[in-house]
This record gives C-alpha cells, sequence and structure tokens, in this order.
C-alpha cells in the first residue's frame, strides 16, 4: 500500500539514511511496525534472539533469546536464523531455528508463552532447521513442527494451549515454507508446502481436505511459500519446478484442479509476487513474467538472477542472492529496469554457497535490507 515511492533510482541507487551491523547471523527477513524493527539474529551456535531496533537510526531497543540455532551440522551447512516474526497489536511471534516458539509483548520483549516443537509436539524439521514465519489468523497461531503428531498445529494466540493437530499419513517432515490463508468459496483453508507435498486444512479444524505431490524438491528444499491469487495457487519447488492449482469452491469436499506444472518456472528462494493478471519471480539464472491461470511465459531476462522479490508503489525490489539490489517496472511487455546499486560493507560469506537470502522490506517510505549481521536503510520516497 506504499505511495509516492521512487519511480526510478539515481546511478548510484537510493540515498542511505543508516546501516548497522549489529542484527547477529542469520537469513531472516526483518518485520517493519510503526517505528519498530523486529527481527531474528544469532551470536554463535548457542544464542538465538529477536530483536527490537527503531527505525529511526537501527538501534537497539531491546533483545530477547529464544534458544539456540537447530541442525547446526547442515549439509550444505548454512545454520543461523531463519524466520521473520509476525507481529499482531502489542504482540510478536517468533519461531527459532530449533523450534522454540515464544510469544512476546513487542514493548517491552518480555516473553508471555513459549513451547518447542520438537520436544512439545514431536517435530521433524527438514535438514536446514525451521524457516517457516508463524502464521496468525482468527486467533490462531498456525506452524508447521513436522512429523507424525502434529504435522501442522494450531495454538491458541492469547495462551499457546492447542486448538487442532493435523497428523499427516506421510509424517511429513516440516518444510522451509510458510503456511498462508486462504478462502475459497466460502471454505477457509491453511495451505502448506510440506516435504512430499502442498495441503489444504480447514482453518478452524485442521482437517485436510486435499494434497497436491507436484511441488516437491528433488533436493529436498521445498522453500518458497506458496502465493495465493484469486483461487489460484502457485507452489514450487527446486530441482523439480513451479506450477497452479486452482481450488473448486464448496464447503462439503473443497478440492482443486491442476493448471499447469512446468520445470522451467521460478523456483528460487525468493519467491514469487502478483501483479495483477501476471506472476513475477526468478530461477537461478533469471527473472520471469508468466501468466498465473496460465503459465504462459511473457519474457525471461537475466537481471541480477537468483533474488528475493518484493512488490511496492508499482515496482518490483529485488534483492539478489549476489547482494545486488534492483529496482523493476512490473510490466507484461519485458525486463523494464528503474536502477541498480550495490550495498555497501557486504559481510564476508563463510562458505562458497551462501549467498543473500534475506526479503527486501519496504515500509514507510524506506526499504530494508539484510545480509547476515548488517542492516542497510534507504530513503525511497
Amino acid at each position: 500500500s506504499e505511495s509516492g515511492l521512487l519511480a526510478s533510482w539515481p546511478q548510484e541507487g537510493p540515498t542511505l539514511a543508516w546501516k548497522v551491523a549489529h542484527c547477529g547471523s542469520g537469513y531472516a527477513t526483518p518485520s517493519v511496525v510503526g517505528d519498530r524493527i523486529y527481527l531474528l539474529g544469532n551470536e554463535g551456535l548457542e544464542n538465538e534472539s529477536v530483536h527490537a531496533l527503531s527505525t529511526t537510526d537501527g538501534s537497539r531497543l531491546w533483545s530477547t533469546r529464544l534458544g539456540k540455532v537447530g541442525n547446526p551440522q547442515q549439509r550444505p551447512n548454512f545454520p543461523g536464523a531463519r524466520t521473520t516474526p509476525t507481529v499482531t497489536g502489542s504482540t510478536l511471534y517468533a519461531l527459532g531455528s530449533d523450534g522454540d516458539l515464544a510469544c512476546l509483548n513487542t514493548a517491552t520483549g518480555v516473553i508471555r508463552w513459549k513451547k518447542n516443537l520438537r520436544t512439545d509436539f514431536g517435530g521433524k524439521p527438514g535438514q536446514w532447521a525451521y524457516s517457516e514465519s508463524p502464521l496468525v489468523v482468527d486467533n490462531q497461531v498456525i506452524v508447521t513442527p513436522g512429523g507424525a503428531d502434529a504435522t501442522v498445529l494450531a495454538l491458541d494466540a492469547a495462551s499457546g494451549e492447542v486448538r487442532w493437530k493435523y497428523s499427516s499419513p506421510d509424517a511429513d517432515d516440516a518444510g522451509y515454507a510458510s503456511a498462508i490463508m486462504v478462502d475459497s468459496g466460502g471454505s477457509r483453508q491453511v495451505v502448506q508446502l510440506l516435504s512430499k507435498g502442498l495441503v489444504g486444512l480447514d482453518a478452524a479444524t485442521g482437517k485436510p481436505l486435499w494434497r497436491w505431490s507436484k511441488a516437491v524438491s528433488k533436493y529436498g528444499a521445498n522453500i518458497p511459500s506458496p502465493l495465493a491469487t484469486r483461487g489460484i495457487i502457485y507452489a514450487a519447488a527446486a530441482g523439480t519446478g513451479g506450477g497452479a492449482i486452482r481450488l473448486k469452491p464448496g464447503t462439503d469436499s473443497p478440492g482443486f484442479e491442476e493448471l499447469y506444472f512446468e520445470s522451467k518456472l521460478p523456483t528460487a528462494i525468493g519467491g514469487t509476487v502478483q501483479v495483477g493478471d501476471l506472476l513475477f519471480g526468478t530461477t537461478a539464472q533469471s527473472l520471469l513474467c508468466f501468466d498465473a491461470a496460465t503459465g504462459a511465459l511473457k519474457w525471461e531476462d537475466r537481471a541480477i538472477g537468483a533474488a528475493s522479490l518484493c512488490h511496492a508503489g508499482g515496482r518490483l525490489f529485488l534483492h539478489g542472492e549476489n547482494g545486488t539490489v534492483a529496482l523493476v517496472e512490473p510490466s507484461p511487455d519485458g525486463y523494464r529496469e528503474k536502477g541498480r546499486f550495490t550495498p555497501p560493507d557486504a559481510p564476508a560469506k563463510s562458505a562458497p554457497m551462501e549467498k543473500s537470502w534475506a526479503y527486501p522490506v519496504v515500509a514507510n517510505g524506506r526499504l530494508y535490507l539484510r545480509d547476515h549481521g548488517t542492516l542497510w536503510c534507504y530513503n525511497v520516497r
């Protein structure tokens, strides 16, 4: 809903308002609410925390430890904070990479209640630990422990008590995507990409409604969150492809029809965004524009390669895995770049395969970019 943003950037990029280097390690994207920035970061492998920073200058207002870093012996090895905190009113919900789920007061960082997805619910994360962001809706906090007992779980937002559990017959491990809420002709559904496929669950009870098994990564890396637009859900998985289904409306026996699935559609970690009838997303090499309903490709451009995307003020903001940032007009007629730059003094990567994976955030006329312990704030109004 941003307005009055720059339609293009000068050659050197937008004006840097401030930069801080005390965010802790990790790949988590910040949440911005009012004059606060909330984000997760870790110091070493024993301390993963949620921080509150000031939007004025990035100064730290409080910090609360959640637990340790999950699955530190990953292959490839990228241990670190991964999830974006969810804020509603004066309450924040944060999920640490080891499964520590906490409800905190946004003003003070004091924990109101806390659970652990592994120890309390028999959770089974994937190789790269817990990475989803909590879904808060209808006074419920919905998360994905994985495993046979509580594959997907709804907790009471105020107390942390169990509302419902979905126990997958396939005992899916948790994937790395975040669940979304979809309303299909009166059927409110929680849609989540698990390790063995995309599932739709009744939002009030957790009753399974359908499963689509096409979007399963051959690398065990079901990462991009599904995207819902006008009854269509796009889902993708690394090394396999992306595709869409259309939900069948109704409350008696909700189901879906497959619209398309194509190996060359966007599957990168940075996900897809919707602009009108079009979807935009990246592969490992290129930015693609395609029709949401048919999958028909409009155009493809190498742009800045694989990137995380945000749409605001009539522009696409791309944060490339290589650290480059680009501003793009979301045209159906071809790639139209309106500026690019590389943030200064980016942190060194600890492994050859490590990239810049955090999403760009646009809020109140500012662009926030996170790369491990560094957070940049740019004026883009």
